[in-house]
C-alpha cells in the first residue's frame, strides 16, 4: 500500500522505473528476433521512400529513415528503434491523459494497463508497424482534444489546443488511414456535445491542417490511379454474405491482441460509463466513447462479412484503458486516501510477461511443437514463429550454394532473385540479397507484388533473357513451373536448404534456376491502364 502522503513521489518512482524497464526489454527483443513479414516489407519503404505506398501511407518508411539515419544503421534494432521510443512515449502521453482527467492514481494505472496490451507493447513497441506512429499521433491528438474542451468555457486562449489536434490527426492518418476516426470523435463530440467551436476559427484551422498533411498521399494516388484506395477498399465491404467465422476471429483476435484483462475491463468499464456509475471528468469520457466506439464498431461491422485484422481497431481499446483506469482507481482506494496495485493490473502485466517470454524463445528455439509434419514439402506448414527464423541462416547457406553454381556456370554472379509476392520477396531483399549485393525482383499480379511493382522500375526492369534465382520455403510452398508457365525457357531444380532450430531441421527452402525469362511483367503505367479498363 503506498501512504497518502508519498503518493505522487511514489507514484512518479514506479513510472520510472516503468518506461526503462519496458524500454530495456522491448530493446533487447528488438535485436533477439528477425522481422516478420510485414515489418521487413514496410522497410522497403525507407528504402524506396515515395509520398505514399500501395499499402498505406509514406510515415513508418519516414520515421525508420529517421531513426536508422536513412538506413546507415540498418540492423533489426535501429530500423525498429522507432517503436521502442514511440511506446516509451505513449505510455508517459497515457499517464498525463489519466492524471489530468482525474488524478495521478489514475493515470498509473492508464500506464501499467497499457504497457500490459500486446497490441501496445509487441505490436506498436518491439515491432515497425504503421502502427508505431500512429499511436504516438493518436494519444497526442486525443490529449490535445480532452485539454482543449476541457479549457473551452474558462480560456480564451484555448483554440491553440485544437490546431495542435488539427495536426496530430494529419499525422496519424499520414500513419495509417484509420487515424480519420479522430475526426469522426471530434465530430461527433461536436454535434451532441458542444457546438461552440462550430463558430471558432480554430477548428477550420485545424481540418485545414489536417487536410494539407495528407495531401501527399491524396496527391500519389491521383498518380496512380487511386490503386490503393481501391485496393482498401476492396478489404471491407457493407454489404456481402455472413460469416461467423471472421466474426468470431476478430472478436478472439481483439480479446488476445488487447490482453483479455484489458479486454473485459474495457467493457465493464463503457457499461459503468453508460450507466453513469463511472466518476471522471464528463468532457473526457464523452470524447473518448466518441472516438473509441465507431472505430472499434466499424470494424466488427466489417467483420461480419470479411476478414479483418484485429489490430485495425486497437488504437480505439487503447485510449479505453482511461476508462478502465477510471473505474479501477475507484475501487481501489482506500478511506485514507491510499491505495494498492488491483489484482486486475498484475494480472495483464502477468498475461504479457508469459506471451512475450514465450513468444521470444519459441521463435528463437521452437521448444513447443507447432507442427508435426516430416514431409520435406511440408515441414513447418503449421508454425507461424518460422516466418520470424531462419532468414539470417538462408543467407548463409545460400552464399555458399550460389558461389558454388557461378563456378560451375550454372548461374551468374549478377543474377537477381524472383518470386510473386510480396513476401517473401521483402525477406529474401533484406536477409539474402542486401547482405549478397543481389537484387530481387517481383513478377506477377499488382495484389501480390504491392509494392514491389514499383521497385522494378527503380531496380531498371526487366530484359529478356534474365535468368534469375527462385527461392521457396516449405510453409508457403509454390511451384514456378506452375507459377511461371512459359515465362522462362527453362526452370531447374537447384538443391533443398534446410533452416536449422534447435538442432533440428524447421523447415525447407527448395532452390530454382529460372532460366531466359520471356514473361515480361506489366509495368506500373500498364497496370494501371489495365485496372481503368476494369
Amino acid at each position: 500500500m503506498i501512504r497518502i502522503q508519498d503518493n505522487d513521489k511514489k507514484i512518479n518512482q514506479i513510472l520510472f522505473w516503468l518506461l526503462v524497464i519496458s524500454a530495456v526489454v522491448r530493446g533487447i527483443a528488438a535485436t533477439s528476433i528477425e522481422f516478420g513479414n510485414d515489418e521487413v516489407y514496410y522497410w522497403t519503404y525507407a528504402l524506396y521512400p515515395d509520398w505514399s505506398h500501395f499499402d498505406h501511407p509514406p510515415m513508418v518508411g519516414w520515421v525508420i529513415q529517421l531513426f536508422s539515419l536513412n538506413l546507415l544503421f540498418d540492423s533489426e534494432f535501429f530500423i525498429r528503434l522507432a517503436s521502442v521510443v514511440f511506446m516509451t512515449a505513449n505510455t508517459y502521453i497515457i499517464f498525463r491523459i489519466g492524471k489530468d482527467i482525474k488524478n495521478a492514481q489514475t493515470g498509473l494505472y492508464a500506464a501499467l494497463l497499457y504497457t500490459a496490451s500486446i497490441y501496445a507493447f509487441v505490436i506498436t513497441g518491439i515491432f515497425i508497424m504503421p502502427d508505431t506512429p500512429l499511436m504516438l499521433f493518436w494519444l497526442l491528438a486525443v490529449w490535445m482534444a480532452i485539454i482543449y474542451f476541457k479549457r473551452l468555457p474558462t480560456e480564451k486562449h484555448s483554440d491553440s489546443y485544437i490546431v495542435l489536434f488539427g495536426m496530430f490527426t494529419g499525422l496519424a492518418m499520414l500513419s495509417k488511414y484509420s487515424g480519420v476516426f479522430l475526426w469522426v470523435g471530434m465530430m461527433l463530440y461536436i454535434l451532441f456535445f458542444d457546438r461552440k467551436p462550430l463558430k471558432t476559427w480554430a477548428l477550420y484551422c485545424a481540418l485545414l491542417i489536417s487536410l494539407n498533411l495528407v495531401l501527399p498521399i491524396l496527391k500519389w494516388n491521383i498518380d496512380n490511379g487511386f490503386i490503393s484506395f481501391n485496393f482498401h477498399g476492396d478489404r471491407v465491404s457493407l454489404f456481402g454474405k455472413p460469416n461467423l467465422g471472421y466474426f468470431g476471429a476478430e472478436l478472439a483476435g481483439e480479446l488476445l491482441y488487447n490482453n483479455p484483462v484489458n479486454f473485459v475491463l474495457a467493457i465493464i468499464a463503457v457499461i459503468a460509463a453508460f450507466k453513469g456509475r463511472l466518476t471522471m471528468e464528463k468532457t473526457a469520457l464523452r470524447l473518448v466513447l466518441c472516438i473509441a466506439l465507431p472505430l472499434i464498431l466499424t470494424f466488427i461491422f466489417f467483420s461480419l462479412t470479411r476478414q479483418t485484422l484485429p489490430h485495425w481497431n486497437a488504437p480505439a481499446y487503447s485510449i479505453l484503458i482511461l476508462l478502465s483506469a477510471c473505474w479501477l482507481c475507484e475501487k481501489n482506494t482506500q478511506s485514507n486516501g491510499s491505495f494498492l496495485f488491483p489484482k486486475s493490473i498484475i494480472a495483464a502485466l502477468s498475461i504479457l510477461i508469459l506471451t512475450v517470454g514465450i513468444g521470444i524463445a519459441e521463435i528463437n528455439t521452437g521448444f513447443i511443437p507447432l507442427d508435426r509434419h516430416t514431409e520435406p514439402e511440408m515441414l513447418g506448414r503449421n508454425d507461424f514463429t518460422l516466418d520470424m527464423y531462419g532468414w539470417r541462416q538462408l543467407e548463409t547457406k545460400f552464399a555458399d550454394l550460389r558461389e558454388q553454381k557461378i563456378t560451375e556456370g550454372v548461374m551468374k554472379k549478377d543474377d537477381g532473385i524472383v518470386a510473386d509476392e510480396w513476401f517473401p520477396l521483402a525477406n529474401l531483399d533484406y536477409y539474402v540479397a542486401r547482405p549478397l549485393g543481389m537484387k530481387v525482383m517481383g513478377v506477377g499480379h499488382i495484389e501480390k507484388l504491392h509494392k514491389y511493382l514499383w521497385i522494378n522500375e527503380q531496380r531498371g526492369g526487366f530484359t529478356k533473357g534474365e535468368d534469375f534465382w527462385f527461392l521457396t520455403d516449405s510453409r508457403y510452398l509454390k511451384n514456378p513451373e506452375g507459377l511461371y508457365p512459359g515465362g522462362f525457357e527453362s526452370i531447374i531444380p537447384i538443391d533443398t536448404i534446410t533452416i536449422e532450430r534447435g538442432g533440428k531441421p524447421a523447415k525447407n527452402f527448395f532452390v530454382y534456376a529460372c532460366k531466359g525469362l520471356i514473361y515480361m511483367q506489366p509495368t506500373v503505367s500498364e497496370t494501371i491502364e489495365n485496372n481503368k479498363t476494369k
